[in-house]
């Protein structure tokens, strides 16, 4: 947190009024013949007089100064005198709630105001620790150089900005300084003064711009030899030199560099500081080789060592091989994740006897799990995610006495997991696969899971198990079983669990559960659901069988999150009064109303998905104080009433679906108050009344479906001004006049359906400046993402296409280009400027009264796949280019005033049925049984081509198949196998969906040769 600036008014103002208090206050005191040094009680005076006139100029919201009165300042809060002299020589004002997680608890308490300068008469002092305050961006004075006795001088993380000034150099005797600072004014542009410090053991510069000091920073510090330990995290370097004359800070134990932007090898003098304990180079921009191979002698004392997050390379087992060149390795932490690290885990690892902690997550590394792993008795933190890790769990494993976390998940592991996976009594934290929706490589694990797996984890809180293929793994676990552990956190995901067993209903601590698609199929145990209800955070049962009716009133002010879509719950939706933000009961049984006051029960929600169940009654106008409500989801019920009219009461409202109910009435003018909606689902309901010209408020809109109600009037032009629409659905209604020229300036939509209504008039011949239907590309704002984390919000479209009314969902809605303009009363000519519209893949335009010919050039339309101009008065010949669309799978022209030969050759040859040209009696040619004059035959056969120009035409066609097959291959190969080899996430994927199949077939060829042997085996018995 970064504290507000405080003006520098105000600070002058306040600086002048300390310093003219303390020079009345040594004016007093000369005229009462009061010496400066005489001692009242254990204080003296003038350290008295000069720490309250330090008080004066500093703000104080919680009294943490209100010890300071009466004459002993000995006595004060954070004050510290020398038992023989009593002069101060302890100022310790550090922020007392520093560690809490709680800002507000910290800024409560942070001290901040101005640092009056009558701290310079504290000469004794030797001892000075202000930090975790909150001066908001004020410099560090320069008086503190005065303070020559100085030992220790603690300003971190205090708000402090500006400079540091160079007088802090004067102190000698200084050996502790930390001005490390979130402020990200604070910096030095020399660090000359360094020199001065010639006591200096620690230097905090952490979060201090130096980087105006080239590779001078450096050598300044190589002046103090007495420094043991150095902090110099996230100061903007760039600059290190790999070479130095001399080295000078030998003694050193401890470097922290990490986050600066060094983009640089290892420096040489790094190898020669054989005093180094701890070494923190993470995300530094290091690349190249680590370390320890390089002089591995030199480095034997390190106990913690952090190189994650760089570009290091090479394989690991030379790298982990360096320590070797020790005689008795002290490393005990050791972090490479996040590196470009390869190969496999060497079984020198196992050589690392101190190792505690181990993390090589996000690197490429292969192979299987070394047994030498087992012998790392001390290793309590275990990470090996996110990598092409492949094989079993070794048996072993179980020898990892002290083991409190395991991730191993995102690799390509496979098998069962061990039973002696029971024996790490001290494990806290498992966690074998990642969430499905984050889309990773998951582990093929399967076999079974029983109380051999768990009895001994009495430490266990959090378990993450979910599963690639459901069922694969199994939980056969006694019903009554009662496990020695109390979990916090719980992930099971394609597994099967059968049941709510009573080791699941034990865990009554439980604030984190998913059991997704877990297989359950059992009625909710209330007792065990009302009891972790009011503790519970994160609460997901959602794709099982899970049936019963929830309590009917509930308290979960903890919950963020509840999923229990796709079950079989039933009963009324429970009066449940949560601070959550998402709520998910989507596809169950619900029945009744709303609960009209769900306003107030959940005033949190950001989202609320309630669709596919069977609830009744109107829509409770409480959801409008909804404040910060984004996506409100109430499709296919049946509900029935009118739209509240009251949105003007939300603020981020983004999508609102009410589609498949039995809505009436008009559409609220206060749909689009606050202009941030981008999806608006109102179809197939029985709304009616014209189309409100509030929507041009909806700016943003990018799809609008109002398909299915009883809408009439005109289509208003405003509707082109939509500048975002991509989808826009207003098929079946009762709209009248002519389209709008207007709709041309949708340069986004994709999809246009006006299908089933009363337009009339002729089709606008500027449709091809449609630009992404005329090119294909995606607008730049096409998917801007509003959607919520957890959200299970999906966009929706029911589309005619090929004679059939299909259901489109997120995914494949954004690659259909669509226009239909069918069931209308348009007239005129197909215009020519339709074929320039050459990324459509539907077109629609039958049930109409068109008349003329089919354009020419209608083949330009070279990835339609849909063409359907039935039911028109459409006459002349059909076009020979038609022949040129490849991708055409469904095709009809019945029904019009077609004449002559129907064209062959290409992808007509496939589309053989007769109804495609039905009603059309002038029309003859395959695959009607109507010849042609001139055709030898009539049977209905593909009629005779020998003629010399169309084998000139074969012979072309077939130099052009021979080209797109060679452009498509490698096109095909390196869209494929290009992106597995720049992709790693992608190569994750592949090969795990690679591995799952190899399984899934060979378990598949077991079984049938299993049931043959049967077969063979019965009749001999």
């Amino acid at each position: 947190m970064i504290p507000s600036t405080k003006t520098t008014a105000t600070y002058m103002g306040h600086h002048k009024h300390s310093f003219v208090g303390f020079l009345l206050l040594l004016l007093w005191s000369c005229l009462n013949g009061i010496g400066l040094d005489l001692v009242e009680g254990r204080c003296w005076g003038i350290e008295r007089e000069a720490l309250l006139a330090f008080k004066e100029g500093l703000t104080d919201p919680s009294s943490r100064l209100s010890s300071w009165i009466g004459q002993d300042c000995c006595k004060w809060a954070g004050v510290g005198c020398d038992n023989q002299t009593g002069h101060v020589i302890i100022l310790n004002l550090r922020n007392p709630y520093a560690e809490s997680d709680d800002s507000l608890v910290r800024q409560k308490h942070a001290l901040g105001g101005t640092i009056a300068p009558s701290l310079q008469y504290l000469k004794y002092l030797g001892y000075l620790d202000m930090s975790q305050n909150d001066f908001g961006g004020i410099q560090i004075p320069n008086f503190f150089g005065m303070l020559h006795n100085l030992e220790y001088l603690n300003l971190s993380f205090a708000s402090f900005g500006g400079q540091i000034p160079s007088t802090l150099g004067n102190l000698s005797s200084l050996q502790y300084l930390d001005v490390a600072q979130y402020w990200n004014d604070t910096h030095v542009r020399d660090l000359h003064w360094l020199a001065g410090l010639s006591s200096l053991r620690h230097l905090n510069l952490g979060g201090v711009n130096i980087s105006a000091t080239r590779e001078r920073w450096i050598q300044a510090i190589n002046k103090i030899p007495s420094l043991l330990e150095l902090y110099l995290f996230g100061c903007q370097l760039a600059d290190l030199p790999l070479t130095l004359p001399f080295l000078n800070f030998t003694s050193l134990s401890t470097i922290d560099m990490s986050v600066n932007d060094f983009n640089s090898t290892l420096p040489n003098w790094l190898y020669n500081l054989t005093k180094l304990q701890q070494l923190n180079l993470r995300l530094s921009g290091f690349n190249g080789f680590g370390p320890i191979h390089k002089q591995p002698g030199n480095l034997c004392n390190l106990q913690t060592l952090d190189l994650s997050e760089n570009y290091f390379n090479g394989k690991i087992k030379y790298f982990l091989g360096g320590f070797k060149g020790c005689s008795n390795s002290s490393v005990m932490w050791l972090r490479l994740s996040d590196n470009n690290f390869v190969g496999y885990l060497p079984s020198s690892l196992g050589e690392l006897k101190n190792l505690q902690y181990f993390d090589v997550s996000l690197n490429n590394l292969t192979g299987s799990l070394p047994n030498s792993l087992a012998t790392l008795r001390n290793l309590q933190y275990l990470d090996l995610s996110l990598n092409s890790f492949s094989g079993s769990v070794p048996e072993s494993i179980g020898n990892l006495s002290s083991l409190r976390m395991l991730n191993l998940s995102d690799n390509i592991m496979n098998g069962t997991i061990p039973e002696s996976f029971g024996q790490l009594s001290e494990l806290i934290e498992v966690k074998l696969n990642s969430p499905l929706e984050l889309d990773s490589t998951l582990n093929s694990w399967n076999g079974v899971i029983t109380e051999a797996h768990l009895i001994n984890l009495t430490r266990l809180e959090y378990i993450f198990l979910p599963v690639a293929s459901p069922s694969s793994l199994v939980f056969n676990i006694t019903y009554d079983w009662v496990p020695p552990f109390m979990l916090k956190e719980i992930h099971i995901e394609n597994c099967l669990v059968g049941q709510f067993p009573a080791w699941l209903q034990s865990q009554i601590e439980v604030n984190y559960v998913v059991l997704r698609n877990a297989r359950i199929f059992d009625t909710i145990p209330k007792a065990w659901f009302s009891r972790i209800s009011s503790q519970i955070t994160q609460l997901d049962l959602s794709n099982n069988k899970i049936k019963g009716r929830l309590p009917r009133t509930m308290v979960s002010q903890n919950l963020f999150s509840i999923d229990l879509s796709s079950n079989l719950f039933e009963g009324p939706i429970p009066f449940w009064s949560t601070n959550a933000s998402f709520v998910c009961l989507q596809d169950n049984l619900f029945s009744g109303p709303i609960p009209e006051n769900i306003g107030e029960l959940m005033p949190g929600l950001q989202e609320l998905v309630i669709s596919m169940n069977h609830l009744q009654g109107s829509i409770p106008s409480s959801l409008c104080k909804i404040q910060y409500l984004e996506i409100l989801s109430l499709e296919s019920n049946k509900l029935s009433g009118e739209l509240p009219d009251c949105w003007n009461q939300t603020q981020g409202l983004h999508a609102l679906d009410v589609a498949n109910n039995s809505i009436s009435g008009r559409i609220p003018r206060s749909i689009c108050y606050s202009g941030g909606l981008y999806m608006l689902f109102l179809s197939q309901n029985n709304l009616h009344g014209k189309i409100p010209t509030s929507l041009q408020n909806c700016s943003r809109l990018r799809s609008l479906d109002l398909g299915g109600n009883k809408l009439s009037g005109n289509l208003p032009s405003f509707i082109g001004e939509i500048e975002e629409l991509y989808v826009l659905l207003l098929g079946s209604n009762s709209l009248t006049g002519r389209i709008p020229h207007k709709l041309c300036h949708l340069r986004c939509v994709h999809i246009l359906d006006l299908s089933s209504n009363s337009f009339s008039g002729g089709i606008p011949k500027c449709f091809n400046n449609l630009t992404m239907l005329v090119i294909g590309d995606r607008c730049s704002m096409y998917r801007r993402d509003f959607y919520l984390p957890f959200s299970k919000f999906h966009e929706h479209a029911t589309i005619t296409t090929k004679g059939t009314k299909l259901d489109y969902g997120t995914g494949i809605l954004e690659f259909v280009n669509n226009i239909d303009l069918s069931g209308n009363n348009l007239t005129g000519r197909i215009p020519e400027e339709i074929t320039k519209i050459a990324a459509l893949g539907i077109l629609n335009l039958s049930m109409n009264h068109l008349n003329g010919s089919i354009p020419d050039k209608i083949g330009n339309l070279r990835w339609l796949e849909s063409l359907d101009l039935s039911h028109n008065q459409l006459s002349g010949q059909i076009p020979p280019s038609l022949s040129n669309l490849t991708f055409l799978s469904y095709l009809n022209l019945s029904y019009n005033n077609l004449t002559g030969k129907i064209p062959s050759g290409n992808q007509l040859e496939t589309l053989n049925d007769p109804f495609i040209y039905e009603g059309n009696p002038l029309l003859c040619g395959f695959p009607l049984p109507v010849k042609c004059p001139g055709d030898s035959t009539s049977t209905g056969s593909l009629p005779p081509n020998k003629n010399h120009d169309d084998d000139d035409n074969r012979d072309y066609d077939k130099i052009w198949l021979a080209v797109s097959i060679i452009a498509g291959f490698l096109l095909g190969f390196w869209g494929v196998c290009g992106s597995l080899a720049f992709k790693k996430s992608w190569r994750h994927a592949f090969f795990g969906y690679v591995n799952q199949m190899n399984e899934k077939i060979l378990l598949w060829i077991a079984l049938k040769l299993a049931r043959y042997k049967r077969r063979f085996e019965e009749p001999n018995n």
